[in-house]
């Protein structure tokens, strides 16, 4: 029981040193680093769409060549 609550112990002590280092280190205040993260989930999800879009686009051209029988599957 001692080993685990020196364990307990060191692990919150980590805990709270560790987001005091965060919050002395962050170069953004939280608006501004809530903003900076909303603008980059923004592009990922758009750079997904466009990459979901191409994919999409090449997949039914392929299968309307499989279609029409301008391609053909290779066992």
């Amino acid at each position: 029981m001692r080993r685990f609550l020196s364990f307990l112990s060191g692990v919150l002590s980590g805990a709270v040193i560790g987001s005091a280092l965060i919050l002395l280190f962050t170069p953004y205040s939280g608006t501004e680093l809530k903003k900076s993260l909303q603008e980059r989930i923004r592009i990922l999800q758009n750079e997904m769409r466009a990459a979901y879009e191409e994919r999409k686009s090449q997949l039914e051209t392929e299968l309307e060549g499989l279609r029409q029988g301008h391609i053909v599957l290779k066992e």
